[in-house]
């Protein structure tokens, strides 16, 4: 398959989970607010709605290759410390939710894997910036 066709998946992909999530979370900001002060987080509120607006938006940058790089390498950052925050340590004496959230923890460093991996390939040729660089 074509490097510009596998990069094009993989922002799809990649924006699959972000751009949903953002969406959610601002759809039901009681929700995403009242999750984070379980978590003690401070200003609970107000990191509800950067969230969300963080997802939403950087999603849509990948989707549409534009800053790749950059964004790219804030939304690796992102995944490491928002599943360390919602995962490490997580799951009391279950041994289930503890396993659970090892698994989910595990996930979001494979996920900032992925992001690293295209800041460093970039969007591709079917993208905003390849667009641009063709001109």
């Amino acid at each position: 398959m074509p490097r510009d066709a596998l990069l094009l998946i993989s922002r799809l992909l990649l924006a699959a989970l972000l751009v949903p999530s953002g969406y959610h979370a601002l759809a039901d900001i009681a929700g995403t607010t009242g999750y984070f002060a379980g978590l003690g987080m401070p200003l609970p509120t107000l990191a509800a709605w950067g969230t969300g607006l963080f997802e939403l938006i950087a999603g849509l940058l990948v989707l549409v290759g534009f800053q790749t790089p950059v964004v790219a390498i804030l939304l690796a950052a992102f995944c490491v410390v928002a599943g360390s925050i919602g995962h490490y340590g997580q799951g009391g004496d279950d041994p289930m939710l503890t396993f659970l959230h090892q698994q989910m923890l595990m996930k979001d460093i494979a996920i900032a894997g992925g992001f690293l991996a295209l800041a460093m390939a970039g969007a591709g040729a079917w993208s905003i910036e390849g667009r641009r660089a063709a001109v």
